[in-house]
């Protein structure tokens, strides 16, 4: 059983259509977090959901870079960078939110990656890991301290959310039974690895 307190946030990752089975850039089992999300979320007194949000010809998509192949890696002027089957193009069916998770509880919905040249996987900072999403600054106006995330995908989007978290001073936990990971070449391990050294809790 969760401790949660009145500094407690739950930050539910990118729970979207094109991550779930069937989706252009589905994770594994990736609807199977949604009951139990449903089941925790309305614990917390502060929730926040994010949404990727991608305008077509996204640079990390890979049909944006002429022969490059999907999931192949290229050097952008922030550093390395994935390239992703097209995903969560804004205001398609792809980018709703899968259809069976409660948003109503939600006191914040934050789109992500809308920039075409530089993507987002981090809650917090595009990644070039300055360029702030204003996250913090709501988080903390709402006088919260510790983060608990969940969501999609364990290893990319939620372990660079939980990353920054942990930089910027909050507490922060990754309820792992609510998450599942891509596991492309073994970040799944290098991501909980980088979590564990940061002193993020994973439960």
């Amino acid at each position: 059983m969760m401790k949660i307190g009145p500094d407690d946030a739950i930050v539910v990752i990118d729970v979207q259509n094109d991550f779930c089975p069937g989706g252009a850039l589905a994770v594994p089992e990736g609807d199977a977090i949604v009951p139990e999300i449903n089941r925790i979320v309305r614990d917390f007194p502060v929730r926040v959901f994010t949404q990727d949000w991608h305008p077509q010809g996204h640079l990390s998509f890979a049909s944006s870079h002429p022969g490059a192949s999907p999931l192949s890696t290229i050097d952008m002027p922030y550093g390395p960078q994935v390239l992703w089957p097209d995903h969560c193009v804004q205001g398609s069916d792809g980018a709703e939110f899968h259809e069976d998770l409660h948003l109503e509880p939600a006191d914040m919905i934050l789109r992500k990656g809308m920039r075409p040249e530089i993507d987002s996987y981090s809650a917090f900072f595009e990644n070039d890991k300055t360029t702030p999403t204003g996250l913090e600054g709501y988080l903390k106006t709402r006088g919260v301290q510790r983060l608990t995330f969940v969501g999609l995908a364990t290893d990319f989007c939620v372990a660079w959310s939980a990353l920054d978290a942990a930089r910027l001073g909050f507490a922060v936990r990754v309820k792992l039974s609510a998450c599942r990971a891509i596991d492309l070449d073994g970040s799944l391990e290098a991501a909980l690895e980088r979590m564990r050294a940061a002193g993020v809790e994973l439960i």
